[in-house]
């Protein structure tokens, strides 16, 4: 009979994803059997903190764990859906743009733990404030999957894979759009002698408005008041940056349209 209830996790990876969600399972007392990375010193320092076994060839896996999360890039997911073997186990992957299909060569048993995320190795989280997105085969896999991680966070949310990579699509824009947005404004402060800390409120009173509503009736700017001189004289201050300056009256039109 196949176990529905998870107490041992072993993880494939050992970046940034599988650190934070081994970190986060082994404070709730699951116990991380091995961590396997092709950089041996690196499975070795995230087992070293979970208490877990380091291993860096995928035929030292041992197979007893109840589930195994494959913390990995998206191209060494099909590589190893070609060689691992894995039958009696939950078998999960953390990809927010892959179908779980493609790993039902490795076990009946699948699914996905994905979160709309930035997580950074080294940069301590809240993880009950974290957000999860999970999928399985079955209502028995994917209930398994909740009670693993109802300890870590109560905000699970139960995604298909079309609800899921369109998530991962916004995520794209709000993090690593946002993010590169920020540094290019950093960039032209930065470029000028300007403390781009003077902004920080700014940036921090934008992301609270997502606590307030709807975003488009929250819009500010000349772009939102089609103040259009003060639209044009920052346009001649961008003369010099051709790309930048795409980048600025395309998200004004955007804005403006709306």
């Amino acid at each position: 009979m196949k176990k529905t209830s998870i107490k041992d996790v072993t993880f494939i990876g050992s970046g940034n994803v599988a650190t934070h969600l081994a970190l986060a399972l082994h404070s709730t007392g699951v116990t991380i059997r091995q961590v396997l990375s092709r950089e041996y010193d690196h499975a070795s320092l995230l087992a070293s903190r979970v208490g877990a076994q380091p291993v860096d060839r995928a035929d030292r896996l041992k197979p007893s764990a109840d589930a195994y999360i494959l913390a990995v890039n998206d191209d060494a997911l099909y590589d190893l859906a070609l060689d691992l073997r894995l039958p009696d186990a939950l078998v999960l992957h953390t990809s927010g743009s892959t179908p779980m299909e493609v790993l039902r060569h490795i076990s009946p048993r699948y699914g996905v733990v994905w979160s709309p995320q930035t997580f950074v190795r080294d940069f301590a989280m809240d993880y009950s404030r974290q957000p999860l997105c999970i999928e399985a085969e079955s209502p028995q896999s994917e209930q398994a999957i909740a009670d693993l991680f109802s300890p870590v966070t109560a905000h699970i949310h139960r995604l298909d894979f079309e609800q899921r990579r369109w998530a991962h699509l916004a995520a794209v824009m709000v993090s690593n759009f946002g993010n590169a947005i920020n540094a290019l404004a950093q960039d032209l402060m930065q470029q000028r002698g300007l403390d781009f800390g003077m902004l920080q409120p700014l940036a921090e009173g934008t992301v609270k408005k997502i606590n307030h509503g709807p975003l488009w009736p929250q819009q500010t700017g000349p772009a939102a008041r089609h103040d259009e001189k003060t639209l044009d004289a920052q346009r001649r201050l961008l003369a010099s940056q051709p790309q930048l300056l795409e980048l600025y009256n395309l998200l004004t039109d955007i804005i403006q349209q709306r």
